[in-house]
C-alpha cells in the first residue's frame, strides 16, 4: 500500500542528533513526511530491506523470530527500536522464493518462538522504522554474492506473496548511497560518488529504478553505495508500470548521501 527509499544515517533520529541539529535537517522532515504518508496507509505489516541485518553468504536472509530488538549510539545519544516480526508474512515469502529457485533462508534465534526468539534489529532497520508506525516487520537482508536479476526476481515474489495474504502491507528500501564523497571519510574520496549519486537521483526522478543493475561493477566499488541491492528488490515488486515516484530530497552532509523518495502504486486508490 505505500512504499519508500529512506536512508539510514544515525544522525537522522532527533535523539540522535548532537550538538549539529541541521547537519541532516533536509533529511529528516522528509523522514517526518514519510512517516506521516506511512501512517495514512495503514499498514498491517511492514517489510525493511536493509544492507545491514544478518548476513548470509549467496543467500536472501528473511526474519523468522518472535521479535527484533535493536539499539543505535551516535553523538552521545541513544535510541532503541523494538519490533514483532509477521512470521506468518516472512515464511511464505521465504517458502515461495524457494519454490521458484531463489536462494533464501529463514533465520532465527534462541528459542523456536517466545520472548527468547529474538534477533538484533540494525540501524538500516531502526533508523527509518523509528518514524514509521509501530506495526509488525519482516526484515529482508539482500547478499552481494547474488545477482541483480535475481534481486529483481525477490521483489516479484514479495509482490506475489503479499497480495496472496490480503494483507495491507508497506515496503521500506533502507538505502544510504555513495560513501566515498568526502576524503576525510572512513572510506576516503572518490568522484565516482558524486557520480554515481547523480545517476541514481536521475534514476529515481524518471522512475528507472530497473537502470542501477547496469551499474558497473569497478564504478560500484569505487563509489561505495549501499543502496543498489534494495532498490532493486523495490523494483521487482513495484514494477515500472505500476509506480510513480516522488522524490522528497538528496543531499549529502557528511561523506554519504541521502535521498528519501516516495513510491505510490496503482494500488493506491483501491
Amino acid at each position: 500500500m505505500f512504499a519508500c527509499i529512506a536512508p539510514h544515517g544515525g544522525e537522522i533520529i532527533p535523539e540522535l542528533c548532537g550538538a549539529l541539529p541541521d547537519r541532516m535537517k533536509l533529511t529528516r522532515n522528509s523522514m517526518v513526511k514519510l512517516g506521516k504518508k506511512m501512517q495514512d496507509a495503514k499498514p498491517e505489516t511492514i517489510i525493511v530491506l536493509t544492507p545491514h541485518g544478518t548476513r548470509i553468504d549467496g543467500y536472501f536472509s528473511v526474519t523468522n523470530s518472535e521479535r527484533m530488538y535493536g539499539f543505535v549510539e551516535e553523538n552521545d545519544g541513544y535510541y532503541e527500536l523494538e519490533r514483532y516480526v509477521d512470521r506468518n508474512l516472512a515464511v511464505s515469502i521465504t517458502e515461495v522464493a524457494a519454490e521458484q529457485g531463489i536462494p533464501i533462508a529463514s533465520i532465527n534465534f534462541g528459542t523456536a518462538a517466545g520472548p527468547i526468539s529474538c534477533l538484533p534489529l540494525d540501524w538500516g532497520s531502526i533508523v527509518p522504522l523509528s518514524f514509521m508506525p509501530d506495526v509488525p516487520i519482516v526484515v529482508i537482508n539482500p547478499s552481494r554474492e547474488l545477482s541483480f536479476d535475481l534481486h529483481v526476481k525477490l521483489g516479484e515474489v514479495i509482490s506475489q506473496v503479499v497480495r496472496n495474504s490480503g494483507k495491507r502491507v508497506a515496503l521500506i528500501a533502507s538505502c544510504d548511497w555513495a560513501h566515498a564523497h568526502d576524503e576525510r571519510g572512513p572510506y576516503g574520496f572518490d568522484p565516482a560518488a558524486e557520480m554515481l549519486d547523480e545517476e541514481v537521483v536521475g534514476f529515481i526522478r524518471s522512475n528507472e529504478l530497473e537502470k542501477m543493475a547496469e551499474f558497473d561493477a569497478e564504478y560500484i566499488e569505487a563509489a561505495k553505495p549501499d543502496g543498489i541491492w534494495q532498490t532493486l528488490i523495490l523494483a521487482g515488486a513495484i514494477p515500472k508500470e505500476s509506480r510513480k515516484i516522488h522524490l522528497y530530497s538528496y543531499e549529502v552532509p557528511t561523506y554519504f548521501g541521502l535521498i528519501c523518495a516516495e513510491i505510490s502504486t496503482s494500488d493506491d486508490d483501491e
